[in-house]
């Protein structure tokens, strides 16, 4: 079922193809013979709620074809914490966050929003309620965003080593999970020291369950040598040894990109094993990446642009966000600025939208931008 519906996916021949169209409503086209709906005509938002539509509903049908429901909320469980993300902050901004609430989580975001604001999560997975409760009250008491998310990403994590357990992929799941906190310590580390913080901002960040111990990033950390060698021989050997160079100041970009390609390659390891769950997370990896694609390539498109290659011959085009969002980007030529928290989003906007600088679109990830509608509206 799966080789069927991948024949059918964004290439990057018809990626290429909708970049060089010359209206929205050629672009929409290619996209039809993908499997999505008309989206020709839409704004930004409605194509956008259409292209969430499309993968929520593909991650329900697939999540109804393998043996094994856990897989799939592997990938589900992120849009759950990201809400949880949103509506906590939205609360405390006294602001309302329902246009970037995803339906692509284990929990449908209207019953997750009416157990937050009723306080009543019997209802909801017991972790993310309790991560909910205390990542309130943290914001509360500190002001402190990060150190709510902090606080949810912990629980989202040791969620998703929950879903692990009694899966019979041959621990391919644990292993990914494991691997993706391997990750997300050696960003923390790495971007603890570019920012000049000690050893106790780093120990909020990092989360337990990975194949290196807390402890063990913690005493590395401050040598770009000694945090190389910690992660020598793991999958993620490469992003370290860049990472050393981006810790003393250089580029960011090769550094995420690395980390990005070590998740890629176990997911490519494993599928020449097997054509089970690891061939299931390559689609489910690919798709999401697809309708990011998709959705920027089509916010390209104005009532003012057309021509042939209009969103191509634009001067620059930027996208701030998460490293998972952003990396893909630089295959077609676009600025890709991979930011961990809303603070180096901040100083990545206020860089790019200089004077100095001619981007014509800068795109923002959603939960990003909600927190950033200050410095946006100023454009």
């Amino acid at each position: 079922m799966l080789a069927a519906r991948e024949i059918k996916m964004l290439s990057a021949e018809r990626m290429e193809r909708m970049i060089d169209a010359p209206t929205n409503e050629e672009a929409a086209k290619i996209l039809e013979e993908c499997g999505y709906g008309d989206l020709s005509g839409l704004s930004a938002k409605d194509a956008g709620a259409a292209l969430e539509a499309h993968i929520a509903a593909l991650f329900d049908e697939v999540e109804g074809m393998v043996p094994e429901a856990q897989l799939v909320q592997l990938f589900r469980l992120k849009y759950d914490y990201h809400n949880a993300k949103a509506l906590i902050k939205a609360q405390a901004m006294g602001t309302d966050c329902g246009a970037i609430l995803s339906q692509r989580g284990t929990v449908p975001p209207q019953k997750l929003h009416a157990a937050f604001y009723e306080e009543d999560y019997r209802d909801i997975p017991p972790v993310l309620a309790q991560a909910m409760v205390d990542a309130a009250a943290i914001l509360a008491r500190t002001a402190n965003p990060q150190a709510a998310d902090f606080a949810l990403d912990r629980a989202y994590f040791a969620q998703m080593l929950a879903l692990c357990d009694g899966l019979s992929d041959g621990g391919f799941a644990k292993g990914y999970v494991q691997l993706q906190i391997d990750g997300v310590n050696l960003r923390a580390a790495v971007r603890t020291r570019r920012m000049a913080k000690d050893a106790d901002f780093l120990k909020n960040a990092l989360v337990s369950g990975g194949t290196i111990g807390t402890d063990r990033v913690l005493a590395a950390f401050e040598s770009a040598e000694a945090l190389t060698a910690l992660y020598a021989n793991t999958w993620l050997s490469n992003a370290a040894s860049a990472g050393a160079a981006a810790m003393s100041g250089g580029a960011l970009t090769a550094f995420e990109l690395l980390c990005d390609n070590a998740l890629m390659d176990y997911i490519r390891a494993a599928k020449l094993r097997s054509f089970g769950a690891a061939h299931v997370s390559a689609y489910l990896a690919a798709m999401e990446n697809e309708t990011t694609a998709a959705r920027m390539i089509l916010t390209g498109f104005s009532p003012r642009s057309s021509g042939k290659g209009c969103v191509r011959l634009m001067l620059k085009i930027a996208v701030v966000g998460g490293a998972e969002t952003v990396m893909g980007f630089k295959a077609l030529g676009l600025e890709a600025c991979p930011v961990a928290n809303t603070e180096e989003a901040r100083e990545t906007l206020r860089r790019l939208t200089k004077d100095s600088e001619d981007y014509a679109i800068i795109y923002v990830e959603e939960n990003l931008a909600q927190e950033l509608q200050h410095e946006i509206d100023k454009f």
